[in-house]
C-alpha cells in the first residue's frame, strides 16, 4: 500500500520510524458529468483570474485570502517549517480506556507501518504494550494541513490510527431529542427486548452495499442495450397508530425471516394507573359511592331472602318427608294386625 504520511512515533525518549497509509477504500461508484444532449464530457478548466487564461497544475499553489480580500501565499515550505513537534512525528501525549472515547469523535482510519527494521522492535514493544493494558494512546499529529488529534489501537498484528474530532468540533444533542414528555411501558420495553433478542447477532462480513450492486446491475443493463431491471414495488408503511402491535408484529416477522416458529405474543394484563384514571368531583365521587352502596344492600338483602327461602323449602320438605313415613307406618301395622286376627279366627272354627 502507498504511503501518504512518513515520520515517527514518540513514545516517550522512544522514536519510531513508521508510514502511514490508508487503513479504509471506498468502493462508491463515482459518475462523470455529461452534456444532456449529445453525452459529451463536462470539464472543469482552471483560469488565473488576473490572466484570463488557463493554467496547468503545476502553475497552481495554494493561498490563504485575508479579510480585505488580499492573497498571501504559502508554500509546501512553509508548513514543512511549522515551529511544532507534530509536524513529523506523531506524538503520543496520554493512555486511556478505549471506552473513554466518543465514537462521535472518529473520523478517517489509517494503519502505520513500521519503517525499516530499525523500527521492529520499538513497534513490537508499542504494539504488545497496548495489548496487555487494553487502552489506547491517544496522540498528536499534522496531516493535510492542520493539526490533529489521534487514538492508537491494536488491530490484528498491526497498530492502526484513528483521526479523532477536537472535542470542540463535535456539537452537543440540543434541541434532537423529542421536545415532550414521553413515558415508555414496561410491557413495550419486554417486547422490544424480545424484538432485539429475535433479530439476534450478525456477521459483519455477511454485510454488503445492496444499492451499489443494483447501480452495477443497471449500468451492465444499459451498456447491453437492455432494460434495467424493475424496482420492486415499496413496502407500504402506514402510521404507526399502537406501538404494541407494531412492537408485536415486529417480533413475528423476525421469527420468521429467521425461520423460527412465530411464537404467539400474549399482551399481559393492563395495570391499574393512578394517572390513567380521569379525576372526578367530590360531588361525582360521592354519588357513585352512595351508587355502590345500595347496590351493595340491595345484593345482600337479596341473598338473605334466597337464603330464607331455600331454608323455609328444606323444612318443609323434611316435615312432608316425616309426616308420609310415619302415616304409611300406621297403615302398615293396621293391615297387620287384621291379618293376625283372621288367621286366629280360622283356627279357632277349625
Amino acid at each position: 500500500m502507498r504511503s501518504i504520511w512518513n515520520g515517527a512515533i514518540s513514545f516517550g525518549l522512544v522514536s519510531i520510524p513508521i508510514k502511514v497509509v490508508n487503513a479504509t477504500e471506498s468502493h462508491a461508484i463515482s459518475f462523470r458529468q455529461i452534456h444532456t444532449e449529445d453525452g459529451g464530457r463536462i470539464r472543469y478548466r482552471k483560469f488565473c483570474e488576473l490572466e484570463d487564461r488557463e493554467v496547468s497544475q503545476g502553475e497552481i499553489g495554494k493561498g490563504y485570502e485575508d479579510a480585505d480580500g488580499s492573497i498571501i501565499p504559502i508554500t509546501d515550505e512553509d508548513l514543512a517549517e511549522l515551529p511544532i513537534p507534530t509536524a513529523k512525528t506523531i506524538e503520543i501525549v496520554a493512555f486511556v480506556p478505549g471506552d473513554r472515547i466518543d465514537p462521535l469523535q472518529m473520523d478517517a482510519a489509517y494503519y502505520l507501518a513500521a519503517s525499516g527494521a530499525p523500527a521492529a522492535k520499538p513497534y513490537t514493544l508499542l504494539r504488545e504494550a497496548l495489548k496487555r493494558s487494553n487502552k489506547v494512546a491517544i496522540a498528536k499529529f499534522a496531516l493535510r494541513g492542520r493539526e490533529r488529534l489521534g487514538m492508537l489501537r491494536v488491530v490484528g498484528d498491526a497498530i492502526a490510527m484513528h483521526g479523532l474530532l477536537w472535542p470542540d468540533e463535535v456539537r452537543a444533542p440540543e434541541g434532537v431529542a423529542p421536545d415532550t414528555g414521553v413515558t415508555v411501558r414496561d410491557k413495550e420495553l419486554d417486547l422490544a427486548d424480545a424484538l432485539m433478542d429475535t433479530l439476534g447477532e450478525v456477521d459483519l462480513d455477511d454485510l454488503h452495499d445492496e444499492y451499489r450492486e443494483a447501480v452495477e446491475e443497471v449500468i451492465a443493463a444499459k451498456a447491453a442495450g437492455e432494460a434495467p431491471p424493475a424496482a420492486p414495488e415499496p413496502a407500504t408503511r402506514g402510521k404507526v397508530l399502537d406501538l404494541m402491535a407494531a412492537l408485536e408484529s415486529s417480533v413475528r416477522a423476525a421469527k420468521e425471516s429467521r425461520g423460527e416458529e412465530p411464537a404467539e405474543v400474549r399482551r399481559l394484563p393492563e395495570r391499574k394507573s393512578a394517572r390513567a384514571a380521569p379525576k372526578q368531583a367530590a360531588g361525582k365521587k360521592s354519588t357513585a359511592t352512595t351508587k355502590k352502596t345500595a347496590a351493595k344492600k340491595t345484593a345482600s338483602a337479596r341473598k338473605s331472602t334466597s337464603k330464607t327461602a331455600q331454608g323455609t323449602k328444606k323444612t318443609a320438605a323434611k316435615s312432608t318427608a316425616k309426616s308420609t313415613a310415619r302415616s304409611t307406618a300406621k297403615k302398615t301395622t293396621a293391615r297387620t294386625a287384621k291379618t293376625a286376627k283372621k288367621t286366629a279366627a280360622r283356627k279357632r272354627s277349625a
